[in-house]
């Protein structure tokens, strides 16, 4: 161990938050105070976080509404009767996954699903086989997601973990 000083490799890992934020549609300024309060002691209000990051409060806002919209982040209220919000993250970013899955994943899918669904039957008879053909491939696949979808959603990566590795080691894998 180097014992390099904490604060450094602490703004490293929220930089990257950062970074990962972009991947997933989400701002920057999402990642950096989802990483603010993953490594916070306590839950911030809005104006501990305007002071953590340096953001405009507007800015600061619109991301707290954003994060605990899509379940990133709670909000709380303040001991001691104040009536100022705080936030805290959500720290098993599984559970956060899951209900991604549930809110965005399944409900395109099931979109997807039904035009499939009317696609096959228009096609029901008609003379464009490779057109029918792929139809059939793309619901195949479907089908296969949906499975897995359902899966993720109802078990712990411990238990998917183990189920896999049960596997691989029947198959020899």
């Amino acid at each position: 161990m180097t014992g390099e000083d904490p604060a450094v490799v602490r703004e490293e890992v929220i930089e990257s938050m950062e970074r990962s934020a972009e991947v997933y549609g989400l701002s920057r300024s999402a990642g950096r105070v989802y990483g603010v309060l993953y490594f916070a002691p306590e839950p911030l209000s809005i104006p501990e976080l305007v002071e953590e990051t340096g953001y405009a409060k507007s800015t600061i806002s619109n991301v707290t509404r954003k994060l605990t919209r899509i379940g990133l982040i709670r909000r709380r209220s303040s001991g001691g009767g104040g009536r100022r919000v705080q936030f805290e993250p959500v720290t098993d970013l599984w559970v956060v996954v899951q209900d991604v899955f549930q809110q965005y994943v399944a409900r395109e899918m099931g979109t997807t699903r039904r035009t499939l669904d009317r696609a096959r039957t228009r096609l029901d008879g008609g003379d464009d086989s490779r057109t029918a053909g792929r139809i059939e491939d793309l619901a195949t696949t479907y089908d296969e997601f949906e499975t897995l979808l359902e899966l993720a959603m109802d078990h712990s990566v411990e238990e998917l973990i183990e189920a896999i590795e049960a596997y691989d080691g029947e198959s020899g894998g």
